[in-house]
């Protein structure tokens, strides 16, 4: 499946007040991530045993839906939003600005 046709599928199945998309959206692809982060730590605080990569890719496929809408939100097709951010990090790659903080490397 490509990214558009993931998105496309993705906004049937939104079910959010359509004034309130952006910020929905952004909020529910925060607190998905965070659920990620979470059980990422819990692998830390408790070692290889609670590592369940079925579980944290269950977790990826909330972010991944939450992170389609918030794209939808913006009318930008996800395939866009994924070419947009590799040219980005190719350039800082070209000019050796990888590592580093900020936006603007």
């Amino acid at each position: 499946m490509n990214l558009n046709a993931y998105q496309e599928s993705a906004k049937a199945t939104a079910i959010y007040p359509a004034e309130r998309g952006l910020e929905y959206t952004a909020l529910g692809l925060a607190g998905e991530a965070g659920e990620y982060a979470n059980k990422i730590s819990k692998v830390i605080r408790d070692g290889a045993d609670a590592y369940d990569p079925w579980t944290l890719a269950g977790e990826l496929g909330d972010v991944l839906w939450f992170l389609s809408q918030c794209a939808e939100e913006i009318d930008i097709p996800l395939s866009m939003i994924a070419q947009l951010n590799l040219q980005k990090l190719a350039d800082r790659k070209n000019r050796n600005a990888l590592k580093g903080s900020g936006d603007s490397r």
